[in-house]
């Protein structure tokens, strides 16, 4: 399999190279480039090509490590799925049912998923079952953009599209008993609900915004690259810092 996957990517970097998947190996071996990659560049099962970073892929870099960067790279029975789609605005240009103004939405962006309780909308315990518990501390909405809110405020509650989902699914099986149990999930033929969501447009501007600023730190701090997607910035820098307070307000959103 090793020498399979490594043919496919001499392939797909040749100018004849085309492709869902093979881009998005070609964009983990980009990462596993990055200064101050602790260790490896790992792809999940959901790996396919993203903007730079792969989407389904993982890397960790050393905070402690002046050389390392930051990157903002990604049924009657009523059926059940139908229900989904009658109350939980999906698609490209979706628009939420929450209205919102700007000083509630620096609010969401602050608190996160804390916010969704102060307001009734969601349960003490689904905070339990976030990373971070559903909220960032680290969050500045003071230094998100402008467009960036303005592109957020109509797109609350909504799904997204793309590999965004909102499923039933029932436990077919349980691998391992540890790990299940820590996610709520006790016995084969449990009823459950996956998200994949994300912060939206709000997310997206703030990853551009980010890129346009590191493009030049990376010229100021001399970063070399193997592709632009990858702009990137040193974690301790400004550009950096504020990148990491303002992708920490997209995910206080998406929660």
């Amino acid at each position: 399999l090793t020498d399979l996957i490594y043919e496919e990517l001499r392939v797909s970097s040749s100018k004849d190279g085309a492709g869902a998947f093979l881009p998005a190996v070609k964009q983990l071996a980009n990462v596993a480039a990055l200064p101050g990659i602790v260790k490896k560049s790992i792809g999940l099962p959901d790996l396919h090509s993203g903007y730079g970073f792969a989407i389904g892929s993982v890397a960790a870099f050393d905070m402690d490590d002046p050389e390392a960067v930051v990157c903002p790279g990604g049924h009657v029975k009523e059926d059940p799925g139908s229900v989904f789609i009658d109350h939980i605005p999906v698609g490209v240009g979706s628009k939420g049912y929450t209205p919102l103004s700007a000083i509630l939405c620096d609010d969401i962006l602050f608190l996160g998923m804390d916010w969704s309780l102060r307001e009734g909308y969601a349960w003490p315990e689904d905070k339990e079952h976030c990373e971070e518990y559903g909220r960032m501390l680290n969050a500045d909405p003071s230094k998100v953009s402008s467009r960036a809110k303005k592109r957020g405020l109509p797109q609350m509650g909504t799904l997204g599209a793309g590999n965004h989902y909102a499923e039933i699914q029932v436990v077919e099986e349980v691998f391992d008993s540890v790990a299940a149990g820590k996610m709520g999930i006790g016995k084969v033929g449990q009823v459950c609900i996956m998200i994949h969501s994300g912060s939206r447009g709000l997310g997206h501007q703030v990853a551009t915004d980010a890129m346009k600023q590191m493009e030049t730190a990376m010229v100021r701090d001399n970063i070399k690259i193997n592709d632009r997607q990858l702009a990137c910035a040193r974690i301790n820098s400004p550009e950096g810092q504020d990148y990491l307070a303002t992708m920490a307000c997209a995910a206080n959103f998406a929660w």
